[in-house]
């Protein structure tokens, strides 16, 4: 006798997998089941999304929860007809990245200034780290001169002025898989010429 063929149950069985729409739908309705299975598949990409702005291992960690913590919170906030549940993630993950940067560097500032204020008197190491950091700036800029235009519109555009690539790409009237590659041929040149400064 021919055992009856399993085919149409497992096929049945991928078919009651939620969509991770259908998880954020459920999860903007207070489903804590949902949102499990939604960390689940979203943790890993929003930390690497986090962890390539910060670099910083602790940071990036630390931004992610907090960026899960926010797509339990604003789940309601989510439009399936602007996009896929995983791309908004991720665009909150950038963002908010990038608001940690902005952040790290308004405090920086405001330090500085602080301590330009308290005096003028400032211990050697103090004065070298400035002028240390005051020509890397320098040949930051140097460097961002070498790219083509489009590439180094790119950059600034994306890492200096917090676009993600989709909004670069509209910024520039220009496709998003063009974009990227804009900037990651960007990105190497200023590898290799900073390389070569080092």
């Amino acid at each position: 006798m021919d055992e009856p063929d399993a085919g149409p149950e497992i096929a049945g069985a991928q078919r009651d997998e939620p969509t991770n729409e259908e998880l954020l739908v459920e999860v903007a309705k207070g489903d804590e089941r949902a949102f499990e299975q939604l960390y689940e598949r979203f943790a890993a990409p929003i930390f690497g999304v986090v962890r390539r702005v910060l670099r910083d291992p602790a940071q990036s960690e630390e931004v992610a929860q907090e960026v899960l913590v926010e797509l339990w919170r604003t789940a309601t906030r989510y439009a399936p007809d602007k996009g896929g549940a995983l791309n908004w993630a991720l665009t909150l993950a950038h963002r908010r990245a990038v608001d940690r940067v902005r952040s790290a560097r308004a405090g920086t500032d405001r330090e500085q200034r602080a301590t330009f204020e308290a005096g003028r008197a400032r211990p050697f190491d103090e004065v070298s780290e400035e002028v240390t950091s005051r020509w890397e700036r320098r040949q930051v800029r140097r460097c961002l001169g070498n790219l083509t235009e489009l590439q180094r519109e790119s950059v600034l555009l994306a890492y200096y002025q917090g676009y993600t690539y989709r909004e670069v790409a509209e910024v520039l009237a220009t496709p998003q898989g063009t974009v990227k590659t804009r900037l990651r041929d960007g990105l190497i040149r200023l590898r290799d010429c900073l390389g070569v400064i080092a």
